[in-house]
């Protein structure tokens, strides 16, 4: 094990997946280029040449379209968009056909397709630079996503998407990339479709996506110092959500609250809490369920108001002591 950061095991996972299998490309905007990617592909391009590390030109549709037909042919492209915002330009490719093909061939077709998409919220960038619209993704059948939160299961869940033999978004956000964490040397796999429990408590339970998942770990140190005991649930794959390990926190802390970086309506965090509301969980809750996320409105672009509008442990902390203390 060494400590690595959430951005140095990205790239040696991209390393190694180059290195193990001459069937993994990299294709997509920037991917030679540190401003575009923050430091994930250095080395890529000096080591496995241009056949292998594709950038391409400005056009999402286009590019998306020639990975998926690439993924058809035999190879496993890893298709790299620097900002999320902009796949809206790939959804023909994505939902239309990448998503479907297996489906509708029988099973005798499959599209191992990668969709790294990185989220670049922040900074000032305003509405259209600034979404993480992985609950859209997740709405289409035959697609999958997955959210890492941490260096050692970025590394991990990048090569089980890979070797996933259909579509699977990778959505990776750059708030991320300072992080630290333990990352063994070795290669390995963290599979889809499975949480972990990153904190055990018996007051509350706390899901929380990606970064989020971070500040929840904050809110709960705080929370703690109060007497509140916060289990955390981290998801790491959106669909399909490992609804056993949430079913069976809830029931134990009998209290939910679900954090994301997307918006409140329709959202991921909305789906967790129908997961429970469907369940027999829902019988034991001391309280009702609480959703933290992004309000129904564009993100602003001046830095005071998004301050406000980025969910963060201050927010956390104030949403569960009143979940928890309006039910003791």
């Amino acid at each position: 094990m060494r400590t690595m950061t959430y951005v140095g095991a990205l790239n040696e996972a991209l390393h190694q997946l180059l290195e193990d299998d001459e069937n993994v490309i990299l294709i997509g905007q920037g991917v030679t280029s540190p401003w575009y990617v923050g430091q994930s592909c250095t080395g890529l391009i000096e080591r496995f040449g241009d056949r292998r590390v594709i950038d391409t030109p400005v056009s999402e549709n286009a590019v998306t379209g020639a990975a998926v037909g690439a993924a058809l042919a035999g190879l496993r492209p890893i298709l790299e968009h620097p900002r999320l915002d902009f796949m809206y330009y790939a959804m023909d490719p994505i939902a239309n056909h990448a998503a479907n093909w297996h489906y509708m061939f029988g099973d005798q077709l499959s599209v191992p397709l990668t969709i790294w998409g990185i989220v670049n919220r922040g900074g000032e960038q305003g509405a259209q630079h600034s979404q993480s619209t992985h609950a859209m993704y997740a709405h289409l059948p035959g697609l999958k996503v997955v959210m890492p939160s941490t260096p050692f299961d970025v590394k991990g869940l990048l090569r089980s998407c890979v070797y996933e033999n259909n579509p699977v978004l990778f959505v990776d956000d750059r708030w991320l990339y300072p992080i630290k964490g333990d990352v063994p040397e070795d290669h390995y796999s963290v599979p889809i479709g499975k949480g972990t429990v990153r904190r055990t408590g018996k007051d509350v339970t706390i899901v929380a996506t990606s970064f989020l998942v971070h500040e929840a770990a904050k809110a709960a140190e705080a929370l703690a110092a109060e007497g509140i005991d916060v289990e955390l649930v981290d998801p790491l794959t959106v669909k399909p959500l490992d609804s056993g390990l949430i079913i069976s926190s809830v029931k134990k802390t009998r209290r939910l609250v679900v954090v994301d970086g997307g918006w409140r309506s329709y959202g991921a965090a909305s789906e967790i809490m129908a997961t429970i509301g469907e369940s027999a969980a829902v019988g034991s809750l001391a309280a009702p369920m609480k959703r933290i996320t992004l309000p129904d409105s564009p993100a602003p672009a001046s830095r005071a108001l998004e301050r406000y509008y980025f969910k963060n442990s201050e927010d956390i902390t104030r949403e569960v002591r009143k979940v928890v203390g309006g039910s003791k």
